[in-house]
């Protein structure tokens, strides 16, 4: 792991680091938030996912949550949204390949060499963070934006022992009836789609029995959103929450965009989300 670059922030540090991913077969980047109170021991950590097109950079200079992180004592791991270099297949399309990992395992060549996401966020990169960092292992949360809320979502549900509390501005939440997962899904796994099911939030609700025992999930959306009809769809995934009893709180934000200014715009009220769960262990 080499250090990119490192800046005292808010009475904490934030850095990026690059190491060499035996998941991805790639070399990756990651910004670390630490809070001032790390200076004195382990604290809780969120992991935020980015959108198609992103890198860590995206939530690293423009989300504008590190005042609120370093209030809640929250560190933030900011990872790329794909693999990276120029041995990595891709196709001119913003919505697939580089840019566009959509937090899966691949299982269609050529793409399973690199395009191993859920496996790089929730195991390889969770324990470089847990075994390098003064994190706490067991008070995770996550969130993340479009592709990556789709991301936070699917990983928070099936990891759930990993990550305690989970929320998501504008996510792809039926990729499997979004063209934006459908394109993915048809590439990344193949045409069986009962593999699909498995990266898709609304249909992993559809097959829970019960979840009043977890905490709410949050999710923010803007209703100036461009992608809010064709890829978004935020209300398919309230019916199936509500069959299994999982608490879901949908603010739908009047004339906020699908941009980095409507994430700007609520980042502390997600921060607070964590946080409330998080500390209550």
């Amino acid at each position: 792991m080499k250090e990119i670059e490192n800046h005292k922030c808010h009475g904490g540090t934030l850095a990026v680091y690059e190491h060499t991913s035996t998941s991805l077969n790639c070399d990756m980047r990651f910004s670390v938030f630490l809070p001032p109170q790390a200076d004195n021991g382990k604290v809780p950590f969120l992991t935020f996912l980015s959108g198609l097109t992103c890198t860590h950079e995206n939530f690293t200079t423009k989300a504008g949550g590190y005042a609120y992180a370093a209030e809640a004592g929250l560190a933030i791991i900011a990872p790329d949204t794909s693999p990276r270099g120029d041995d990595v297949p891709d196709e001119d399309d913003y919505a697939f390949g580089k840019g566009a990992g959509f937090y899966l395992d691949a299982t269609e060549e050529p793409w399973n060499k690199h395009f191993n996401m859920e496996s790089y966020i929730t195991t390889e990169l969770n324990k470089l963070i847990c075994d390098k960092f003064p994190v706490l292992a067991d008070r995770q949360g996550i969130l993340g934006h479009s592709m990556g809320g789709h991301g936070a979502l699917v990983l928070g549900l099936k990891f759930h022992k990993l990550y305690q509390s989970i929320s998501a501005f504008s996510p792809v939440v039926a990729p499997m009836q979004s063209p934006w997962g459908q394109n993915a899904f048809s590439k990344y796994l193949g045409t069986d789609k009962m593999s699909w099911k498995n990266y898709d939030a609304t249909e992993m609700m559809k097959r829970t029995d019960d979840r009043s025992q977890y905490p709410g999930i949050l999710i923010d959306q803007g209703t100036a959103d461009d992608f809010l009809e064709e890829q978004l769809k935020t209300d398919l995934f309230q019916e199936p929450c509500a069959r299994a009893n999982q608490k879901l709180i949908v603010r739908m934000q009047e004339g906020y965009d699908h941009s980095y200014y409507f994430i700007q715009s609520f980042i502390g009220d997600h921060i607070k989300h964590h946080e409330k769960i998080l500390k209550a262990f």
